[in-house]
């Protein structure tokens, strides 16, 4: 075995001042049976926050004061708690994981897993990995303190530094005993700063997916159970002809993601698909609308039963002004005259914020209705929908800020179509989030279905909160003032829909 490639200094580490990045790598997350193992909860999610792969290991101890399943869902691993678990394809799980982290961080670590690291003593999952390790392991003790003082305790943190481990000593404060002193976990803060200054400028060590511990496909938050999600997929076709059309590359993969990772979370999903090259998922109501027009129809007609709006479809945004009914004949030149195509998104923020910052249907007043009869019903007991829109654009992103403010939505996700795996038709996807009042979010080039399940997180906090909001009367207005409401906050109590021409049907 080669000898461990780790700091030879043992201490910990500075804290990055900046924003900390942990993208493309591999950070093996061991838990062992502190109390304060529910602590560890928010190191999980910070670091998938930050873009890493999390492998997540738990003594059986730790198990009794957090179940695996809270890790499960934050890292879409399964937890490994015995060194002779075996990974689907056969593979040994603790030593997929030892060679293939970029770091290992214990935290917390408790008194007797420090005595069995010390001495080498391999009876329980992450003492295994680590022994079988070249990463670099960063501990974050954690006890009472007394037993933090005790002179085996202090000999053992003596023999890990000793062995290049980076130890993040406990803070001072109030213990699970009763008595205040030095034992307490130290902030996740101060723990992730010690990891990134381990890590340093260490390359990622196995970048290949296929190497690592797998992702569980299984494993999702039912986080959006009770709740409808519309989704739109795929480019539109805007005819010239009856053969020709106006159209662009769109396959549909990331509104399928989407559609894919709201059904895996529970919500009921209508999805208004247009020209897509992709498979479409089974269990969504399928409604096709393969024109600007129908998926604007479509899409009205959807909303008012939709608690969220997903417009991930690269809808064209010009069309030809005259249509032939028959196939142009190849005589020369052809001069086209284009106009816009209608702004679905636009349309759709337009009529939720006039019907629950307003309370009626206005039909004449409202482009949404585009003179078409408006049918309403009472949605006084349900807040009003979460609009996502979707933006490419290409060689910059500056324009997305514009987008937000001008289509009135909860979210923007924009990404660069020309950079190299993030346009139509890939497997993945680096993306931009914009909220209003908040700065740009970049996230690291991810997976499409990961890009959509880390954005159902966020859709999924904002109906969280909308709700809370509705419950105690603060979004209706009860026992506020009656300020105009931004896109984001429109309340009232209608919900609209006009006809459409699109085909719907069930796929089970």
């Amino acid at each position: 075995m080669t000898s461990p490639d780790r700091s030879a200094a043992g201490t910990e580490r500075a804290e990055r001042p900046a924003e900390l990045r942990f993208e493309g790598r591999l950070i093996v997350l061991a838990v062992t049976g502190s109390i304060a193992a529910y602590k560890a909860v928010e190191l999980a999610r910070a670091l998938t926050l930050s873009g890493a792969d999390v492998q997540v290991l738990m003594t059986h101890t730790a198990t009794s004061f957090v179940g695996p399943l809270t890790f499960e869902t934050l890292t879409r691993r399964r937890v490994m708690r015995d060194p002779l678990e075996l990974l689907p394809d056969s593979r040994i799980g603790h030593i997929v994981a030892a060679d293939t982290a970029d770091a290992i961080l214990v935290a917390p670590a408790t008194a007797r897993w420090l005595a069995a690291m010390a001495h080498g003593l391999a009876d329980d999952v992450i003492t295994a990995t680590c022994l079988a390790s070249a990463a670099p392991v960063v501990v974050a003790p954690a006890m009472d303190g007394e037993m933090h003082a005790h002179p085996a305790t202090v000999a053992n943190l003596a023999a890990l530094r000793a062995f290049g481990y980076t130890i993040v000593g406990p803070d001072t404060g109030a213990l699970a005993s009763g008595a205040t002193g030095e034992g307490r976990l130290a902030e996740p803060s101060r723990i992730l700063g010690a990891l990134a200054g381990a890590l340093a400028d260490r390359p990622v060590r196995v970048p290949g997916a296929s190497a690592r511990p797998p992702l569980d496909p299984t494993i999702r938050p039912t986080d959006l159970a009770g709740y409808r999600v519309l989704v739109t997929a795929g480019g539109t076709a805007e005819p010239i002809d009856a053969v020709r059309f106006i159209g662009n590359r769109s396959t549909g993969k990331m509104g399928v993601a989407v559609a894919e990772a709201a059904i895996a979370r529970g919500a009921e999903v209508t999805l208004v698909a247009g020209m897509t090259s992709v498979p479409l998922p089974q269990g969504v109501t399928l409604v096709r609308a393969e024109t600007a027009d129908r998926m604007r129809a479509a899409v009205l007609q959807a909303l008012p039963a939709a608690d969220v709006l997903v417009m991930a479809a690269a809808v064209a945004d010009f069309r030809p002004a005259e249509i032939h009914d028959r196939k142009l004949a190849r005589d020369g030149g052809l001069t086209l005259e284009l106009e816009p195509t209608p702004d679905i998104l636009a349309d759709a923020a337009r009529a939720v914020r006039r019907r629950w910052q307003q309370g009626t249907a206005d039909d004449a007043a409202d482009p949404a209705s585009n003179g078409e009869p408006v049918r309403v019903r009472d949605a006084g007991a349900a807040p009003p929908p979460v609009l996502v829109g979707f933006a490419a654009e290409t060689g910059s992103l500056q324009r997305a800020g514009d987008k937000l403010a001008r289509k009135g939505v909860d979210l923007l996700v924009a990404n660069d179509v020309s950079e190299p795996g993030s346009g139509f038709g890939t497997e993945t996807n680096r993306v931009t989030v914009l909220a209003p009042e908040a700065a740009p979010e970049p996230w690291p080039l991810l997976p499409k279905h990961e890009v959509a399940h880390r954005l159902l997180d966020r859709v999924g906090a904002l109906l969280a909160q909308r709700s809370a909001r509705w419950v105690t009367g603060e979004s209706r207005g009860e026992g506020v003032d009656s300020r105009p409401l931004g896109p984001a906050e429109a309340d009232g109590n209608f919900r609209a829909f006009v006809g459409t021409e699109s085909r719907t049907e069930r796929r089970r």
